[in-house]
């Protein structure tokens, strides 16, 4: 099959999806609650697995820098993962220019600690980080997304005209696409809600595969999805997994009430 037939086939076979309805954009503001509700169950969190102390790269979300993942980086770091910033500025998109970067970010990451890194991506972060998994297999242990629209109709999104402002990059390959929203060849966790005012929940959505699994957060939203308490112990228990090994989440502990079944 030629390129463009596989693109062209890509395309017909990705069914379009709206946007978020604009109320559920407007709720969004409760993702203040869920950071303070991660302040007052931080004793609860704490008893989430440790870390093994293997490297961990946090990357952010569109027009978010590592600011944004101060409290996941913290929480992390407090359970003995080795928790890095992206230390690349703010997000604004623009995948083609700075992929290369990344790559050569995660490479050095990987010779300083001698060890495999887990990549854990809040939305747009988290398409970057299946990106350098696809790419750089043998430097990464595990992928964790939040709210990451990699798959179907990814213009489902309230973000599409600020994204292609801020970019100027067009829209992406097909091609790349297609991979993003395919299998990965390490253990992976997608995080997501269905009350996602940004994005079109069902691009967050993997497809089956015996390394990969969907983990739904109720009442999340997507700008608190990354402080979100549930959210937090389900990235801190995908990240003590033995390295090489996949067992599903197991939707128990002081937030299993939080998770969907």
């Amino acid at each position: 099959m030629s390129t463009a037939t596989a693109n062209a086939s890509f395309f017909e076979e990705t069914p379009r999806l709206r946007a978020p309805s604009l109320l559920l954009t407007l709720t969004e503001g409760r993702g203040l609650f869920e950071l303070a509700a991660a302040v007052a169950t931080r004793p609860a969190m704490m008893m989430a697995p440790r870390g093994d102390g293997h490297p961990v790269l946090v990357l952010p979300g569109f027009m978010a820098s590592d600011r944004s993942t101060v409290p996941l980086r913290r929480y992390l770091a407090d359970l003995g993962h080795d928790a890095r910033p992206w230390g690349n500025g703010r997000n604004l998109g623009r995948f083609y220019r700075i992929r290369d970067n990344l790559q050569q970010q995660l490479a050095d990451l990987h010779a300083e600690t001698g060890r495999k890194v887990s990549l854990v991506g809040w939305s747009l972060g988290g398409v970057f980080s299946r990106y350098l998994a696809l790419t750089n297999p043998d430097a990464v242990r595990s992928v964790i997304t939040l709210g990451s629209p990699f798959s179907g109709d990814i213009n489902a999104t309230k973000a599409k005209r600020l994204y292609e402002y801020m970019s100027k990059e067009g829209d992406p390959d097909p091609a790349d696409l297609s991979l993003l929203a395919g299998d990965l060849p390490v253990p992976n966790s997608s995080i997501y809600t269905r009350l996602d005012g940004v994005v079109n929940w069902r691009t967050c959505i993997a497809r089956p595969a015996a390394n990969a699994e969907n983990i739904e957060v109720h009442l999340a939203s997507h700008v608190g999805i990354g402080v979100n308490p549930a959210a937090l112990w389900a990235v801190a228990d995908r990240l003590a997994q033995p390295e090489g090994q996949f067992s599903p989440f197991r939707r128990g502990g002081p937030f299993g009430f939080a998770y969907a079944r």
